[in-house]
């Protein structure tokens, strides 16, 4: 609603006096707008029928009026001052509402919209309030490490081109730092650019760290005022290396100290908790008081059992904080003895012995002909079939690669043995001549007919298997011969001869040779009657048992019944007695 109007007077009197009643009643109006926007300024006058030009004005600081823009209510013409600051700025338009481009600070001043008629003057004061939203926060100066229980610069807190100026704050994890002695130390500085009139805030921040602050974000953020009121833009998060002592030291064995072995390299580590972790370390090896100065590790090559021990390290300002370790060196010998090759003669007694020592347990494993053995071999009276390559392995089964084994290679020589056995075919046609032989070498075998010493060739061979084999002629002999046979090898000559009787004349037969394969069976099968019988036996003797028991109970009350019949024999008679009496 419209002041009232002064009475009629002279005009400038009447426009100091109407400036006069406005400012009384219409107060203070405040425009608020971000810097770079366009102001707006309504001239919250209404317009007079009678009007006749509108003006506005801005005051400055001393009160002295400064006119910028003019337009006629006839002519609807606009005319701008020449204010420079203002320049190519202003509109004003037909309800004289001034716009100002380009919001600046400097455009922080008391307006007044001036409506004039022929006999008043009315004016409507504004109040312009620019603001300027400062840049995000960021820290800087950012310190490279911070060292525990010590006073020390974290960083400054930067937030540029701000208007008005705001007030920084930091945070540790999302929560606000204040200043405490000797702990957090906070300067806060703020500096406005004259050519601007912006402002760039400043705060730095001194903090005695602890191990808590490992890996916790520090923070800061500005709060400023904005046409719309107050608000606050937060800064990235920054994370500190934090610097603290050692406090603690362990020593690492590799490889793994439970399966170090003779031959090895081993390599002790040293490790200090604190940050940054120390550098170099003293190394105590079993049996030497004095440390060896190294870096974090210290590697000793192609071990010994005799390295078993303590190992120890420490640091090197501070000998007392000290760790350790135990080490084993795994070791495995092994001694067979015999080794190597071994010629013995059949029925020789050969004691085999595989020694071993370790570090801990180990398993023995015996193979022949890569076949494994039940148990280790002994051999009281060598064989041919013992003969072989007979291995000794063993082997700690917690310490990978940690082998040995050693061979035996057995060579049971013999002297060729001879025995020949006869045959007659079922038909009576022919005869069968078989030269059993055995010995090693393998010997050779020739068959001769005694008188004319004519050697046989045409044979057939058994497959030679442990020392034996045989040699097999048919022949059908019109008169009595004798047939020779000779096995001989590098050890011997042994000759051995048959008669045998014409064809047309019968004669008893000689049984076969039994070969190791047909006598194991017997073996097998006399083992199976002997369980047999064994079982048997005990059946019979348990029967037994339980026959005598049970005998035993059935003579027990047998007696017991005999007592009772005896007992009612004599009550009857003495029943028959006293009945005697009583008659």
């Amino acid at each position: 609603m419209a002041p009232k109007a002064a009475p009629s007077c002279r005009l400038v009197f009447c426009l100091l006096i109407s400036a006069a009643v406005l400012r009384q009643g219409l107060g203070w109006y405040t425009v608020n707008s971000a810097y770079g926007d366009t102001i707006i300024m309504p001239c919250r006058v209404d317009v007079p029928q009678n009007l006749m030009f509108g003006k506005w004005k801005y005051e400055k600081p001393d009160g002295s009026p400064v006119f910028i823009a003019f337009r006629s209510s006839t002519k609807k013409s606009v005319q701008y001052d020449d204010v420079p600051e203002y320049k190519d700025r202003l509109n004003l338009s037909e309800n004289y509402t001034l716009s100002i481009s380009n919001a600046r600070i400097s455009d922080e001043k008391r307006f007044v919209c001036m409506l004039v008629t022929e006999d008043n003057v009315f004016e409507a004061p504004t109040v312009v309030k620019v603001f300027k939203q400062p840049s995000k926060p960021e820290i800087v100066s950012k310190a490279p490490f911070l060292e525990t229980d010590k006073l020390k610069k974290l960083g400054e807190c930067i937030s540029k081109d701000s208007y008005p100026d705001g007030n920084i704050t930091w945070y540790r994890n999302g929560k606000v730092l204040q200043p405490l002695e000797g702990a957090v130390v906070i300067i806060f500085r703020k500096q406005m650019d004259q050519i601007t009139q912006l402002y760039t805030m400043t705060s730095s921040l001194e903090y005695k760290t602890t191990k808590a602050d490992i890996q916790m974000p520090f923070t800061c953020s500005v709060t400023y005022y904005g046409p719309s009121g107050q608000k606050t833009v937060y800064s990235e998060q920054a994370v500190f290396d934090i610097y603290y002592p050692t406090e603690q030291v362990t020593i690492q064995v590799l490889p793994s100290k439970n399966a170090i072995k003779e031959g090895d390299n081993i390599t002790l580590k040293c490790l200090g908790n604190g940050n940054p972790p120390p550098e170099e370390f003293l190394f105590y090896l079993p049996g030497q008081p004095e440390g060896i100065r190294s870096s974090n590790t210290y590697t000793l090559t192609d071990v010994k059992r005799n390295a078993t021990g303590d190992y120890k390290c420490s640091l090197v300002d501070k000998k007392s904080m000290i760790a350790s370790a135990a080490i084993t060196v795994h070791y495995l010998d092994l001694s067979l003895n015999p080794s190597g090759e071994v010629t013995k003669q059949i029925g020789d007694a050969l004691p085999v012995s595989c020694t071993i020592s370790a570090s801990r347990n180990a398993t023995v494993v015996w193979m022949k002909d890569n076949i494994k053995l039940r148990s280790s071999p002994s051999f009281s009276s060598l064989h041919y079939q013992d003969a072989g390559n007979y291995v000794c392995e063993t082997a700690l089964q917690e310490v990978e690669g940690l082998k040995k084994r050693e061979s035996l290679t057995l060579i049971v020589e013999g002297k060729p043995q001879i025995k020949m056995t006869k045959k007659t075919d079922p038909s009576g046609l022919s005869k069968t001549i078989i030269c059993h032989v055995e010995g090693f070498p393998k010997p050779a075998i020739q068959w001769t007919i005694t008188g004319s010493g004519s050697v046989i060739n045409q044979t057939e061979e058994s497959p030679y298997i442990n020392g034996r084999y045989y040699s097999k002629i048919i022949i059908s002999p019109e008169e009595n011969v004798t047939l020779t046979c000779t096995a001989e090898n590098q050890l011997e000559r042994t000759v051995n001869s048959l008669n045998v009787s014409a064809i047309s004349i019968p004669e008893h037969d000689e049984a076969d040779e039994i070969s190791d394969e047909n006598k194991e069976k017997v073996n097998d099968q006399a083992k199976l009657i002997v369980g047999i019988v064994v079982g048997l036996l005990l059946a019979a003797l348990v029967a037994g048992v339980v026959y005598w028991l049970y005998m035993k109970k059935s003579k027990t009350a047998s007696k017991h019944v005999n007592k009772d019949l005896g007992n009612m024999e004599e009550n009857k008679k003495l029943e028959e007695n006293n009945h005697k009496t009583e008659a």
